[in-house]
């Protein structure tokens, strides 16, 4: 004998999967909040000469890997157990594509923690100048994408997408300097060139970190709106598909639009 009619189970299943996604949006956070600390971490590392907390950065790179675990085996099993359909699937495999960009920021924080450690052996090839505002930026487009995605905001979104392209210019600036000095022979023996590379290093696993919060940004607004934030992009700019693309690295994209020109002097 049944207990329940049909909308009472359906109920009960709509209440169960709240709570899953209520606990899929902390354990998100909270690799999320990792994933930050480690990057902030990595980049103080070096500007303060610090190994120090570069080698915390490296050893605390498993918690990122097993937050990572933990929330794939609660989609697994929220998808297992309460079979999501529409809106909610779309949430929970989001958050799968999610989770594997911040693991991979947080392997660039390792990166650039690594890099740092040999920097700090010998002085800077030159002042770092640009290096740490372009760590800003990356950083606070990974914040802003993920505060998107918990707070549905479909706007917000479409700034951090639109943010990478500065801080692609950033890292343009930062190799376009350091190859200028080293074409001109300024500190260009052997191990200078070495720092000058790890520098270039830095610049570009900050890039990647840029990529990996546009890449959340693009899933924030599909999860919101069920839409390509790419479309939306050429929709409101009066471009057409066939115009050159609105992606990640797009030098073209919010040129004027959020705020920031092209970097000054770099690295």
């Amino acid at each position: 004998m049944k207990l329940f009619g049909k909308k009472q189970e359906q109920r009960t299943e709509e209440l169960l999967y709240q709570r899953d996604k209520r606990e899929l949006t902390r354990l998100l956070s909270e690799m999320g909040d990792t994933t930050e600390t480690a990057l902030r971490q990595a980049i103080r590392s070096l500007l303060e000469r610090n190994s120090d907390l570069a080698g915390q950065v490296i050893a605390g790179d498993d918690q990122v890997d097993d937050l990572e675990v933990s929330i794939e085996q609660e989609c697994l099993r929220s998808i297992g157990m309460r079979q999501p359909v529409r809106d909610d699937l779309r949430f929970v495999f989001s958050v799968l594509k999610i989770i594997t960009d911040l693991e991979r920021m947080g392997d660039q924080a390792v990166n650039i923690a690594k890099t740092s450690m040999e920097l700090n052996r010998r002085p800077l090839f030159k002042p770092l100048e640009d290096t740490p505002r372009m760590a800003e930026q990356a950083v606070t487009m990974m914040s802003n994408a993920l505060q998107a995605f918990t707070e549905e905001d479909a706007e917000l979104a479409l700034q951090v997408f639109k943010n990478d392209a500065t801080v692609d210019r950033y890292y343009a600036a930062i190799f376009e300097e350091i190859m200028v000095l080293l074409a001109r022979g300024e500190n260009s023996e052997r191990g200078d060139i070495e720092r000058a590379m790890r520098l270039v290093l830095v610049a570009r696993a900050l890039e990647r970190v840029g990529d990996h919060a546009a890449n959340i940004a693009e899933r924030a607004y599909f999860m919101v709106t069920g839409g390509r934030i790419k479309e939306e992009i050429r929709r409101r700019e009066g471009r057409s598909e066939n115009d050159a693309p609105a992606g990640p690295g797009d030098d073209l994209l919010a040129s004027g639009e959020n705020g920031a020109g092209r970097p000054g002097s770099a690295s």
